[in-house]
């Protein structure tokens, strides 16, 4: 699910999953990380969240001992939430009509899945 904003921006399961772990791992490095992308596209992402709302979702924190790292702001959170909320009614919404498009789905036996495809027959000349 993707939440069009407008020409402002979009924000969409990546984003909210890169906040959650944010908020998890205590770090936009290791949130990033978690999701298998750089810290700069991590740091790229928050960005753009931050200019879609003309505030900050995360912020630094000062290091001790462990180092720094990042906390989510009161928008942050409320963004998880609300889009959490926002998938959920949409769920609810939709699962009939999931449930009867998942009934259109022609099954095949299963013994045609394991079967791989043979080539057509080749012309003779």
């Amino acid at each position: 699910m993707r939440i069009d904003l407008g020409p402002e921006g979009r924000i969409g399961l990546g984003k909210i999953e890169l906040l959650e772990n944010i908020a998890l791992l205590g770090s936009i490095s290791a949130a990033g990380r978690a999701m298998g992308m750089s810290y700069r596209r991590a740091w790229d992402l928050v960005e753009e969240i931050n200019q879609i709302f003309g505030k900050p979702v995360a912020t630094r924190r000062i290091g001790g001992k462990n180092g720094g790292g990042a906390v989510l702001t009161p928008l942050g959170l409320a963004l998880i939430a609300r889009f959490r909320a926002i998938e959920r009614a949409v769920s609810d919404v939709a699962h009939d009509h999931i449930a009867a498009l998942q009934n259109e789905i022609v099954r095949r036996p299963a013994h045609e899945e394991q079967a791989t495809p043979q080539a057509p027959p080749q012309a003779k000349n």
